[in-house]
């Protein structure tokens, strides 16, 4: 490998012709790497897709009441806000790669535990661990695929979390319905159990990738990095370019990363206690888009579709797993058409598209959902409440399930990257563990279509708050995307008019 002589302070040229200036073929060894870091999510879509049809045969063998349902459902989110917290300042310690190990490794002592447990609090206390684990992995797939990537394919590379999250939903949905067979007192141990497979596989598989190249700069491994770089870019020129815009950046951001003594110090200052106006719209922007991905009901959608279903009529439950497997294979095609055209068509159109859909189909749902419980429950009134359900959850799949994860790895600034993710994907868990452990105990209250008019209108203040708030991000390197945050006046005036 050549000597590498870089000044830290030389400020990239945007003429530069070393620059990508088209839309280049898929870098194989990016992708590779990119799906195997996103293998991770498998784990957590596994998890919601098994876990609602589980939990119907854990309320018969373990006799739990409603209460202790909700906080089994629920617990894994709120206790993944462990996970997201401490992954950032993990992962600028350790590095993102063995944080993905990390997140595996902890899944598999959860998945073990809920699978062997012979009563309720060993089930909750596998929910704990594997939560922890699940809080690990959502922040650290996009953000090490985000790092990894060129600016042109980055979007799709970082939007395969979300792929892997829906693909392991539809696995457990057919996990249900191919195990709901077997003995009460054994197929949900299988059901839950299962996923320790996986999670071996994957801890094995992510160590023979390579380290993110952004990280190994900020530790001084410039040589390092620039090996990376150079197996993930379409040229030498290309590559070198790369490495000359993260080592300004890096030098940018702490001083200290030039020489290898950075392990993350100071980021929460930079990011809480005195942040720059174009932190703090990033920050807003970051963890908006992760309060709306989970107030917008979906994983409580998911969770729970059998017991919306079962009040709405439909009383077997391979039925109810049927259902629940229709919805999985729509909602895997529209994340997969999602992530093959984010790079072509980006972030905001898609974004607001997947919002308003949503915001229409919990309307529809709603109003199908009141109509059932007036006492009347016609096929029709059925039909529609099974599709409004498939569009809402296929126009999650669309917008916020991809573009969340693609945005909150990609708009934080080298040195606040990995914590300022974590902190929005912190909100994100926690949201999700509210509204997952609340959501029966609500509709108790207001009904079921009472629940989804919240949704939706929870998602007209969102597709405000993205129309205003998001700014277009595709095609921009990593370094550049911080500029569209520095001025208040220039940025809303770009977001208004894209």
């Amino acid at each position: 490998m050549d000597a590498i002589e870089l000044d830290p302070h030389h400020v990239p040229d945007p003429n530069d012709p070393s620059r990508p200036q088209k839309r280049p073929k898929m870098n194989r060894y990016a992708l590779a790497c990119a799906m195997l870091a996103s293998t991770n999510s498998v784990l957590l879509g596994y998890d919601i897709g098994v876990i609602s049809g589980a939990v119907l045969f854990i309320k018969e063998s373990l006799h739990i009441s409603s209460t202790q349902e909700e906080i089994l459902v629920g617990s894994l989110n709120v206790c993944s806000l462990i996970g997201s917290l401490a992954s950032g300042k993990t992962s600028d310690y350790i590095g993102r790669r063995y944080t993905i190990v990390l997140a595996a490794a902890t899944f598999f002592i959860g998945a073990l535990l809920m699978g062997l447990a012979p009563s309720y609090p060993f089930l909750m206390a596998g929910r704990v661990i594997a939560g922890i684990g699940v809080g690990y992995s959502l922040m650290i797939a996009p953000v090490y695929t985000s790092e990894l990537s060129p600016a042109m394919s980055r979007g799709f590379l970082s939007s395969l979390p979300e792929v892997f999250i829906t693909l392991g939903i539809l696995i457990g949905y057919v996990s249900n319905y191919a195990l709901s067979g077997l003995p009460h007192h054994l197929n949900w141990r299988l059901m839950l159990g299962l996923a320790a497979l996986p999670a071996v596989a994957i801890a094995f598989g992510v160590i023979a990738m390579p380290e993110s190249p952004r990280w190994l700069v900020m530790k001084g491994r410039h040589g390092e990095a620039k090996k990376v770089l150079l197996r993930t870019s379409e040229s030498k020129e290309e590559a070198e370019f790369r490495l000359r815009e993260i080592t300004h950046a890096a030098a940018q951001a702490n001083s200290d990363s030039i020489d290898g003594t950075w392990h993350g110090q100071g980021v929460w200052k930079d990011l809480l206690w005195r942040p720059s106006p174009a932190t703090r719209r990033i920050l807003v922007a970051a963890i908006g888009i992760n309060f709306f991905m989970q107030a917008s009901g979906n994983d409580a959608v998911i969770y729970y579709l059998p017991e919306v279903f079962k009040a709405a009529g439909i009383k077997n439950k391979r039925m109810l797993f049927g259902i629940n497997v229709i919805m999985g294979t729509s909602k895997a095609c529209f994340v997969l058409f999602s992530a093959l055209f984010l790079d072509r068509f980006g972030r905001r159109p898609l974004l607001l598209l997947g919002s308003t859909g949503m915001m229409v189909s919990l309307a529809i749902l709603g109003m199908a959902s009141k109509f059932l419980e007036s006492g009347h429950k016609p096929l029709w009134a059925i039909v529609v409440s099974v599709i409004a359900v498939c569009a809402d959850v296929s126009f999650f799949s669309i917008g916020l399930g991809p573009i969340t994860w693609v945005y909150s790895s990609e708009i934080f600034p080298l040195k606040l990257r990995a914590q300022g993710t974590s902190l929005a994907i912190s909100v994100n868990r926690l949201v999700s563990g509210v509204v997952s452990m609340t959501f029966l105990s609500v509709t108790n209250e207001i009904s079921f279509g009472g629940i989804f008019f919240v949704f939706s209108g929870i998602m007209v203040v969102g597709t405000m708050f993205f129309f205003f708030k998001m700014p277009e991000t595709k095609g921009k390197t990593l370094e550049d995307i911080g500029a569209l945050f520095e001025d208040k006046k220039t940025t809303s005036v770009e977001m208004v008019g894209m």
